[in-house]
């Protein structure tokens, strides 16, 4: 997907704060894509030096730590042009920022003479395992898992999702977990059922501004799904290839708990572009997570980074936090694999509320919805960094303002 920061150009000014010099077809000649490995210095510095216009102030924007993520905007795969002699600068991330888009100009500026500073949003299709084939209508897969149940992974999916669709992606979900879908629930979905056209395939639910696709839809929730492990294997690639996603940036799967088989097979034939693992502080959620990280790396799906959930309990009365569940497992893990600890989530009665109720997070939770907005940004921030695979045959979408 292709577009400046917001769905329209009437967002378009709202969002870019006010820039109306936007130009979408780019030439290849002034952009550029370089790592900003070089010490970072204003533009002005560059000047002074007598540098290169474009290419010193490539450097300084491209150097620039993106707000999320602990990466720059080059190693998170960001592109700069300068027009006008430096004065207009159009910036190219590859994650969704209608949340943020003022304070990425804002960074833009500190080390630039930029009078003008437009952000678009072009996110692309990421490299998969070659033996899988892509899924229609689909860029990027992203699964969610923990190795084991009850660690919150579901509940950090849905909110992963929507912090993905408030920033402006595209973005859909699928309740992988057949014997226990929560999705349905957590998205006030429940009693719902999709709409067939054609008998063959179905339409995702909607909610949250998400794409919701999941067994819960299809069966009585209140009665166990007893399944052996190759019926269940069927009935999740079914449901992954026959629900009609509708031009999804990113795909969430919930996947289900655990490192057996259904996981394995799952793994070998979705076409993951990365995986977030999910851990509790408590050490023996971290030993599994341990293995989900390694039967991620032997099939060959990156891990974006490992999320902390319940690292503490906040007292709604007081606000005093406790650490239940012990401190600094997720730490320790993501330093194990050298990855990135994305978010460190609390335990609260109003994450809890917010999940029964169906409202989620991020959303509705100004505290705990923050740092769930944040996981959003850190994961697409990380996917973007990643080395794209070929591009999809979606056609472009281009909002230009005049």
């Amino acid at each position: 997907m292709r577009r400046l920061c917001g769905r329209a150009p009437s967002a378009v000014v709202e969002s870019c704060g006010g820039v109306f010099l936007f130009f979408i077809a780019l030439s290849d000649e002034t952009t550029g894509s370089l790592a900003a490995d070089l010490p970072v210095g204003t533009y002005n510095q560059a000047i002074s030096r007598g540098g290169s216009v474009t290419r010193d102030l490539e450097t300084a924007v491209l150097g620039v730590e993106a707000p999320f993520g602990g990466l720059t905007l080059g190693e998170a795969g960001g592109r700069v042009r300068a027009r006008n002699g430096g004065r207009a600068i159009e910036l190219t991330v590859g994650f969704p920022c209608d949340g943020f888009v003022e304070e990425l100009q804002a960074r833009v500026r500190e080390v630039t003479s930029a009078e003008e500073v437009a952000v678009r949003t072009e996110i692309t299709a990421h490299a998969v395992p070659p033996q899988v084939q892509r899924l229609e209508h689909v860029r990027n897969i992203i699964a969610v898992a923990s190795a084991k149940g009850g660690v919150g992974k579901s509940t950090v999916a849905a909110n992963l999702a929507v912090g993905l669709a408030m920033d402006g992606a595209a973005t859909g979900i699928l309740d992988a977990d057949i014997y226990g879908p929560s999705v349905p629930r957590m998205l006030g979905l429940e009693g719902e059922r999709p709409r067939s056209t054609d008998g063959k395939s179905f339409e995702p639910l909607r909610a949250h501004g998400l794409q919701a696709s999941s067994i819960g839809f299809l069966v009585d929730t209140r009665s166990p799904v007893v399944w052996r492990g190759p019926m269940v294997t069927q009935a999740l690639m079914q449901l992954l290839g026959q629900t009609r996603w509708k031009d999804l940036d990113y795909l969430i799967v919930d996947m289900p708990p655990g490192t057996g088989d259904i996981q394995l097979t799952l793994s070998q034939r979705v076409p993951l572009a990365g995986a977030v693992v999910v851990t509790t502080p408590q050490e023996l959620a971290v030993a599994d997570a341990r293995k989900g990280i390694a039967m991620f790396r032997k099939v060959n799906v990156p891990v974006l980074g490992v999320v902390e959930n319940m690292s503490a309990y906040v007292c709604p009365h007081c606000g005093h936090t406790e650490a239940l569940f012990g401190e600094g497992g997720g730490a320790r893990l993501a330093g194990e694999f050298d990855l990135p600890l994305l978010a460190q989530l609390p335990l609260s009665a109003g994450v809890r509320a917010a999940t029964d109720d169906g409202r989620l997070v991020a959303p509705s939770e100004p505290d705990g919805g923050g740092d769930y907005r944040a996981l959003s940004r850190a994961a697409a921030a990380r996917l973007a960094g990643m080395s794209r695979g070929a591009k999809t045959a979606f056609p472009k979408i281009v909002v230009e303002s005049d």
